[in-house]
């Protein structure tokens, strides 16, 4: 969860938010900000190469660029991992709903809806 914080706070401006709005930012993470993560943003994955002195380096190639759930799926023996009642399929369902470009359009929109109706509450209350 903190590597997930920190993103969402590199990708949010720093500012103090009231208890009241903290649950609508709950929600824009669970709804919006935790599915883009998994299904469509694309992160490096490494490989394991000992060089001639025998230690071990990582190295990023372009061919392991995938999403954490295409990784998650082409790992075998996965499904086991997976919380009972969630099936691949349903996960699927969520993964393909929307594109890869459209994705990120949908995030920015609800981040700026989101800080928006921050910013209109923080108003309000001056």
């Amino acid at each position: 969860e903190s590597c997930v914080f920190l993103l969402l706070r590199n990708f949010t401006p720093f500012t103090k938010i009231k208890l009241s709005t903290a649950q609508s930012i709950n929600i824009f993470t669970q709804q919006v900000f935790s599915p883009y993560l998994n299904f469509h943003r694309p992160c490096f994955f490494p490989i394991e190469v000992t060089d001639n002195k025998r230690r071990i380096r990582k190295r990023y190639p372009y061919e392991q660029m995938m999403t954490p759930y295409d990784k998650l799926q082409s790992l075998s023996g996965t499904a086991h991992y997976l919380n009972s009642g969630t099936t691949f399929e349903q996960l699927d369902e969520i993964a393909y709903a929307i594109s890869d470009n459209e994705a990120p359009q949908r995030l920015n929109q609800a981040r700026d809806d989101l800080f928006r109706s921050i910013n209109k509450s923080l108003k309000s209350d001056a």
